[in-house]
């Protein structure tokens, strides 16, 4: 394998590239990094509109496409694949089906890094959940030589993390969005905050704000109707997208004591060390 750096997302539908990780594709990407997405579905159901305009699943899931294929040309992202799952149905897919397609995605891009969902899906939602226990089988059975699964090598990657959030994010983020719930099972799911002792990872990703910002635009038929948004200042959208925090869920190059600065700590000369000590920072997004 060459020396160039890959990072690779697993999520569940449009928009979860940006609102959930935006600053930290964005910031990759304009580093040299190969930033690919792997996108379980195509958000058929995540209509934000008036109900009566709802234009149906197909037609709904053309157009999310369109927007994240417009947002993955903001964050610099080369490379999409669709799962082509229907929207809100992940957790009832063959689960050994899925993990195929995303172990010959994982072996076809080749990526040291992969990212996806905690195992609390950000707030509960199914999908998300779905997505992160299904990545993660992925990820192991991509580097057994006795898994087959196509024509592509195995290949083993670096490093594993979640996406996960702090309280202080979560409480930036709802200023703008309010708070996102889901019913499930009947049952109302909410955010899950992560204790600031838990986070292994926090990206600075100030730099790449105004990338997110146009990424989150192109999700009109989401965030269309989001006017606290569209009228933040420049500072403000700096506060929203500039720190994004992990859980490094594993690691072949080992850890140090500390939080990391850095995805592709361990795995690049002069990569950023553990940043030292403070257990709180800025603010990311979390996707819907």
């Amino acid at each position: 394998m060459d020396g160039t750096l890959r990072l690779m997302a697993v999520l569940a539908h449009p928009d979860d590239e940006s609102l959930g990780l935006g600053g930290t594709l964005a910031k990759y990407a304009a580093e040299g990094v190969e930033t690919s997405l792997v996108c379980a579905t195509r958000g058929e159901l995540g209509w934000a509109g008036e109900p009566a305009a709802y234009p149906g699943p197909l037609a709904l899931g053309r157009l999310r496409e369109a927007e994240l294929l417009a947002a993955a040309d903001a964050l610099g992202v080369a490379d999409v694949t669709f799962l082509d799952y229907l929207d809100g149905d992940l957790r009832c897919v063959v689960p050994t089906e899925a993990v195929a397609r995303i172990v010959a995605e994982v072996r076809r891009v080749r990526p040291q890094v992969v990212v996806t969902f905690g195992p609390d899906g950000a707030y509960g939602h199914p999908d998300h959940v779905a997505i992160s226990q299904l990545a993660t089988t992925a990820i192991a059975c991509a580097a057994d030589s006795n898994y087959d699964e196509g024509e592509a090598e195995p290949h083993r990657v670096a490093k594993v993390y979640y996406r996960i959030w702090t309280a202080a994010e979560e409480a930036r983020y709802e200023a703008v969005f309010g708070r996102v719930t889901i019913d499930v099972d009947g049952e109302r799911r909410g955010a899950v905050s992560w204790p600031d002792w838990a986070v292994t990872t926090r990206l600075d990703t100030t730099a790449s704000w105004s990338a997110v910002r146009a990424a989150v635009s192109c999700h009109r038929s989401q965030i269309g109707g989001i006017s606290a948004l569209t009228t933040l200042a420049p500072e403000a959208h700096r506060a929203l997208w500039g720190t994004e925090h992990f859980y490094r869920v594993m690691s072949t190059v080992g850890s140090s004591h500390g939080i990391e600065d850095d995805l592709f700590a361990g795995l690049r000369s002069g990569s950023a060390r553990p940043a030292a000590g403070s257990t709180e920072a800025g603010t990311g997004s979390r996707p819907s």
